[in-house]
């Protein structure tokens, strides 16, 4: 007998793998407005760039214990002992490049805010101030926009935020809504 879960039309990357499954039925693609979670998200995508986004799942919680809670005051802070720290904590991805991109980028994001730069207004002021509704179809890798934002977040001093990072970001977000058409998300997300 099938699970109410498991009989709902979804993106097919969600199903058969119950993580993938609950990360897109309860995450993936719902707009986020908070600046410090769409931070977090940015600087896990970063983490993902060569590896599955199923891996920094499974250790997400270890990212959010090694980065302190993902506070950019904390992790700005953060010097060379705490990256040594980080290198040897096995609950994360151990990228000494990554590790030094996410410290940058809370000093980064620490700096918009100085600067009276809301991360969320920036973010969503970019896109328009509200979803941007894909075909449903098939999603694409980048988009010129992606590459807009990712040239703003690079002048701010951001690394791993490539056009192709900052499109998973969107995605992941909910800046842009990259259901299936016939997924039961997209039908629950307004643009």
């Amino acid at each position: 007998m099938e699970t109410e879960a498991a009989a709902k039309p979804r993106c097919a990357w969600a199903e058969g793998d119950p993580v993938m499954t609950a990360y897109h039925d309860e995450e993936w693609g719902r707009p986020q407005y908070d600046s410090r979670a769409l931070w977090e998200t940015l600087m896990l995508e970063g983490f993902q760039a060569g590896l599955s986004w199923r891996t920094i799942l499974l250790r997400r919680d270890g990212f959010r214990s090694a980065f302190r809670g993902f506070v950019p005051e904390i992790v700005a802070a953060f010097g060379p002992e705490e990256v040594e720290r980080l290198m040897a904590d096995p609950g994360i991805i151990r990228a000494r490049a990554k590790i030094e991109a996410t410290i940058g980028g809370a000093r980064a994001y620490l700096a918009m805010r100085d600067n009276g730069e809301d991360f969320s207004r920036f973010s969503w002021g970019m896109a328009g101030g509200k979803p941007i509704r894909g075909d449903g179809l098939a999603p694409v890798a980048s988009t010129p926009l992606s590459q807009e934002i990712s040239v703003a977040l690079k002048k701010r001093g951001f690394k791993f935020v490539g056009p192709v990072i900052v499109y998973a970001w969107m995605q992941a977000v909910g800046i842009v809504d990259d259901h299936a058409a016939n997924c039961f998300c997209r039908k629950s997300v307004k643009p």
